[in-house]
């Protein structure tokens, strides 16, 4: 009986490299890309099912990559944000227990059984996180980015909250307790954007993007100095 369990835990170790090799091999040259997160439970009509359509298409207009958790609601009118525009539109599926059933807007789908590697993709592959209101998984989402920045284990990118009349409590929750508290400090909010302007969520993205650019083409210029060759 022990060897089985062995053996079950070894296979599952294939198929969790398996889903990062996966993961890293189709994700590794979409370029600039913003996920954006939120219910799934969120149908066309409403308000921030809407916005989410406009935000994406927005970014999708600015040359962006859009990435979801491939289910419906808010990732349904993220990733058809980005279809309508004709740009990449990535679904990050997850097998569940009530059978998530992947949108339709996906021109690219990966699927995921392990919600942490799933997770490692979001981190890795995004440049910026849109979180429009959701429930736990986009909270979760959410504090995974800000404490991996806040322990300096990635680089900063810009948090986005959509929503304000959503997000207004945790964020009340987040100054008035957890500040009073000093269980966190003041500056690490600079990471966080709060708005309900779709423009504001592209001048966020493309500040950062500009920023990256600048990075990029600083290591560019050195490793070319580093190898001898000349730049201009």
């Amino acid at each position: 009986m022990i060897e089985d369990l062995k053996g079950d835990e070894s296979w599952r170790l294939f198929r969790i490299i398996s889903e990062f090799t996966e993961g890293f091999d189709k994700l590794s040259d979409i370029g600039f890309a913003v996920s954006i997160f939120g219910s799934s439970r969120l149908k066309p009509d409403t308000e921030y099912y809407q916005k989410a359509l406009e935000i994406a298409g927005l970014l999708a207009q600015h040359g962006y990559t859009v990435i979801t958790g491939g289910g419906p609601g808010i990732m349904e009118a993220a990733n058809k944000g980005a279809a309508e525009q004709g740009k990449l539109s990535i679904g990050l599926n997850i097998e569940l227990p009530q059978e998530q059933k992947p949108n339709p807007y996906q021109n690219m789908s990966i699927e995921f059984r392990y919600f942490f590697a799933r997770k490692v993709m979001f981190v890795k592959h995004s440049m910026g996180y849109v979180c429009m209101p959701g429930g736990f998984g986009t909270l979760d989402e959410f504090f995974e980015a800000l404490t991996l920045m806040q322990t300096l284990k990635i680089h900063p990118l810009p948090l986005v909250l959509f929503g304000t009349a959503y997000w207004h409590g945790l964020l009340q929750w987040i100054n008035d307790t957890m500040l009073k508290y000093e269980a966190i400090s003041e500056h690490e909010l600079n990471f966080i954007t709060v708005t309900d302007d779709p423009q504001e969520v592209l001048a966020t993205m493309s500040r950062h993007r500009e920023w990256k650019e600048r990075l990029m083409k600083e290591a560019t210029h050195k490793s070319q100095g580093v190898l001898g060759i000349d730049t201009p």
